[in-house]
C-alpha cells in the first residue's frame, strides 16, 4: 500500500464517541458532591443551626432537679416549647451520649443556642445562680419552707442540721438558739440545687464578712459579743422600721442595760406566745408568760434574737445615738416613729396619747 493509500483510510477512519467512560465518572462525582452537600448541610443543622427559641420575656431557664434523667429534660424542653426541633437536640444528644451524663441545675438557655452548643452547657454543668432573697424570719421553722420556695435546697436535711445542736456546736460555734444570729438578711448568689449544708455555709461566710475587726472592736466598747448585738438588733428591728428611729431605739436599751433595769421590750413578749407579725399589742398579761424571753421578768438579754436583724439593725447598736433616754413610744400618728423621754412621767404621757390611738382604731391585741 502506498503512502497515498494509507493517508486516505486515515482521513476515512471515524472519531471516537463522546460519553463513554469519562462521562460516566463526570457524572458519578456530580452525584458524590451532591451527596456531600446534603450530608453538610444536614450535620451543619444538627450541629450549629439555632434552636433555641427566642421569648419576648427574655432568656428562658432550664430546671434539671437531682436525678432527673435525660426523659425529664426532653420531657421539659418540650412542654416549655423551648426547642425549634427538638428531635434534632435528642439525635444529637444520644450520639455525645448526653442521657448517661445529666447534671442538675438551672440553666440559662439564651435565644438562638444550637443544639451543640446547648448540649455543651449541659455536659460542663455551666449552670446559672439564683439571685435568693433572704427575708428575715421569726422562728427557726420559718427558714427551710423560705429556703424551697426559692431553691432546690432539700428542706428537710435543712432542717435536721438546723436541730443538731453538737453539729452547729462543731461548725459555726452556735447552737440551736442563737444559730438564728447567723442569718443575715439580703441577697446572695447561689446555685439553684445547692445543698443544705453548702446553704449554711454560705450563710456563715456572709456573716464573716460582715463581722469585720472594726465592727467587733465596736461591739468590745459596749461590752457585748457578736451574738449579743445580734439579740439586741432583733428587738430594735421588731420595734422600728425607720432607719433614723433605730440608733435611737438602741441607745434606749443600752442605756437600760448600763442601768441594770430590765429592757422591758413588748416584742420579747410575744415570740414565745409566737405572736411576733400577728399582734399589734401587748396586754397586762402578756407580761406574765414564764419565759427567758420576758424582758418585764428577766434582765439582760433574752437568750437568743426573736428575729433575724438586717444589716441596718445590727449596725444601729454598733453606733448608737448618745443621749440619756430611757422610754420610747410609738407615735399615734401611724408614722412608724417613736416618741423618747428621758423620765417616766413624760413617758406616762406619750404612752396615753398611743394608747388612745390604738382604742380609736378599736385594736384590742
Amino acid at each position: 500500500m502506498n503512502p497515498d493509500e494509507l493517508t486516505a483510510q486515515n482521513r476515512q477512519a471515524p472519531l471516537p464517541r463522546k460519553g463513554g467512560a469519562g462521562g460516566g465518572a463526570y457524572a458519578l462525582l456530580l452525584f458524590l458532591l451532591l451527596l456531600a452537600a446534603i450530608a453538610g448541610y444536614a450535620t451543619w443543622r444538627l450541629l450549629y443551626r439555632p434552636n433555641v427559641v427566642a421569648l419576648p420575656e427574655g432568656p428562658a431557664y432550664l430546671y434539671i432537679r437531682t436525678g432527673a434523667g435525660f426523659d425529664a429534660v426532653l420531657d421539659s424542653l418540650k412542654k416549655h416549647q423551648l426547642l425549634h426541633e427538638p428531635a434534632d437536640f435528642a439525635r444529637l444528644a444520644a450520639w455525645r451520649d448526653y442521657p448517661q451524663k445529666v447534671k442538675p441545675g438551672r440553666y440559662r438557655l439564651d435565644a438562638d443556642l444550637s443544639n451543640l452548643e446547648l448540649l455543651q452547657l449541659l455536659e460542663a454543668g455551666r449552670q446559672d445562680t439564683v439571685r435568693f432573697e433572704l427575708k428575715p424570719f421569726h422562728y427557726l421553722e420559718n427558714l427551710p419552707r423560705q429556703v424551697s420556695r426559692q431553691l432546690e435546697t432539700d428542706s428537710f436535711k435543712l432542717q435536721l442540721l438546723l436541730d443538731d445542736n453538737a453539729g452547729l456546736l462543731r461548725r459555726y460555734g452556735l447552737d440551736t438558739a442563737t444559730v438564728r444570729t447567723l442569718f443575715i438578711p439580703g441577697q446572695y448568689r447561689l446555685l439553684w440545687n445547692t445543698p443544705a449544708l453548702a446553704f449554711l455555709d454560705t450563710i456563715a461566710a456572709r456573716h464573716r464578712r460582715f463581722w469585720t475587726p472594726e465592727r467587733r472592736r465596736q461591739a468590745d466598747s459596749l461590752r457585748l459579743t457578736p451574738t449579743q448585738v445580734s439579740v439586741l438588733a432583733s428587738i430594735v428591728q421588731r420595734e422600728t422600721a425607720q432607719l433614723s428611729d433605730k440608733p435611737l431605739i438602741a441607745a434606749v436599751y443600752l442605756n437600760r442595760l448600763r442601768r441594770g433595769q430590765p429592757l422591758q421590750a413588748d416584742p420579747t413578749l410575744l415570740w414565745p406566745l409566737h405572736g411576733l407579725g400577728t399582734r399589734k399589742r401587748v396586754l397586762n398579761v402578756d407580761k406574765k408568760v414564764d419565759s427567758p424571753y420576758n424582758t418585764y421578768r428577766n434582765k439582760g438579754l433574752p437568750p437568743a434574737p426573736i428575729t433575724t436583724p438586717h444589716p441596718s439593725s445590727l449596725n444601729a447598736v454598733l453606733r448608737p445615738a448618745h443621749n440619756d433616754n430611757l422610754f420610747f413610744c410609738a407615735r399615734p400618728d401611724g408614722s412608724g416613729f417613736s416618741d423618747f423621754a428621758a423620765t417616766y412621767a413624760e413617758h406616762k404621757r406619750n404612752a396615753r396619747r398611743y394608747w388612745r390611738h390604738l382604742d380609736s382604731l378599736k385594736i384590742k391585741r
